[in-house]
């Protein structure tokens, strides 16, 4: 009991030390975190429902990326020239468009706009959302700050699998009109999190004064000059996109089609997923503030790959396989919080918006050539083809990743 108070007196000790633009992003990226959750285990099980083939599905998702590579560059360029809240502010409002647009799709081909526009105003505040944490944690702080605000959204995150699956149930099963009442359920969330920015939050005192003169080229021009190992960095976060776009689309595809998985198991997986980040984020914050970045990062590798195994090897309708692999791909989402501390530690604080742009270009492209080439995969060779595309990428990235500096004690100069 005693110990239980200590590190609940700590948590609450660590909150108000920070600023306030942390402890309101922290309750924001809750809210979407659960707004996304809601829909993203069964977005692509709702495309094949209107009519797409796995193929399509890529191709709508590849689609989409082009939104996030047209976006990334102007919207770290926007963080730094206009500030975080004005930034958050327009990603929210098309965020909202998207969801409405997907909840009133009658075929598939009608999704492509929704997927483009939702994918496009989440990359801005996806783009926006580290520059918070990096302008308003002490280096010391950052990877526990970090954990800390995906612990939040982590306990968000259970709950929305669970709703979903319930109201999917409640509408039909897993088809067209069984989910389309989620994306309605997810524009209510969207406008409270809208209304939340409007209200409470307000720019970090690091980023108050705007750069007036810096242009989207200029800062890029800054960022290779004054960062540390930006290029390497490039490559290793860009091999990490590889899941981030992969998981969402064909895991619950796989679990769906492959190993007849049924919506609650589906559901399963994506809370059981949450449940290492929920646990763990918090320890492996600290121990990355102390003992470094980077091998916390390699910890959680081939802990992700597993889950990979599992799910190839689980059983048909072998839900308590399926949702013990959804535990092991917690740790993908671990890796790559830790990895966001490394980012922000790379550059001066007045870049953290250019170099965050940078990064979501080279992201972007991967979301446009990455999904539609798993679809072909899934669909010419076969569907775990896409299960060791995942394996793969997590060992190239690891290489990368080993000819980057530890950053814990990294000053880059203004």
């Amino acid at each position: 009991m005693g110990n239980s108070e200590g590190l609940l007196s700590k948590g609450v000790h660590f909150l108000t030390k920070q600023e306030k633009a942390f402890n309101v992003n922290m309750v924001r990226r809750s809210v979407e975190n659960f707004a996304n959750l809601l829909v993203q285990q069964y977005q692509s099980i709702y495309l094949i429902a209107l009519g797409a083939n796995s193929i399509q599905v890529g191709l709508a998702n590849s689609l989409a990326g082009v939104g996030t590579t047209l976006t990334s560059l102007p919207a770290g360029w926007a963080i730094d020239r206009y500030g975080l809240k004005k930034t958050f502010l327009f990603g929210t409002i098309f965020m909202a468009i998207g969801s409405l647009l997907f909840g009133l799709a009658t075929n598939w081909l009608l999704t492509i706009p929704a997927l483009f526009i939702f994918t496009l105003a989440i990359k801005v505040n996806q783009t926006s959302c580290p520059v918070v944490c990096g302008s308003s944690l002490i280096n010391e702080d950052r990877a526990v700050g970090m954990q800390l605000c995906d612990s939040l959204a982590s306990i968000s995150g259970i709950l929305a699998p669970i709703v979903g699956a319930t109201v999917i149930a409640l509408s039909g099963g897993l088809n067209a009109a069984g989910i389309r009442p989620l994306f309605f359920i997810q524009l209510g969330v969207i406008v409270f999190e809208f209304l939340l920015v409007v209200i409470w939050f307000s720019d970090p005192k690091s980023r108050l004064s705007p750069r007036v003169g810096l242009g989207i080229q200029d800062g890029i021009r800054e960022v290779l000059k004054k960062g540390v190992a930006v290029k390497r960095f490039l490559l290793y976060q860009s091999i990490q996109m590889v899941p981030f776009y992969l998981n969402a689309i064909y895991i619950p595809l796989y679990a769906a089609q492959v190993k007849r998985a049924d919506p609650f198991t589906i559901g399963g997986m994506a809370t059981a997923s949450l449940l290492v980040p929920l646990l763990l984020s918090i320890p492996v914050g600290r121990l990355a503030d102390r003992f470094g970045r980077k091998k916390m990062v390699f910890l959680c590798m081939p802990l992700y790959a597993l889950s990979l195994v599992l799910l190839a090897v689980a059983p048909e309708g072998g839900s308590f396989m399926l949702i013990v692999a959804g535990i092991f791909q917690g740790f993908y989402t671990l890796g790559i919080v830790t990895g966001n501390a490394m980012r922000a530690e790379l550059v001066p604080i007045s870049l953290l918006g250019s170099w965050s742009g940078l990064l979501g270009l080279f992201g972007g492209v991967v979301g446009i050539i990455v999904p539609i080439s798993a679809g072909l995969l899934w669909n010419v060779v076969n569907p775990t083809s896409v299960l060791l595309l995942l394996i793969a990428s997590t060992v190239l990235s690891g290489g990368a990743l080993a000819t980057i500096p530890e950053t814990l004690n990294l000053k880059p100069g203004e």
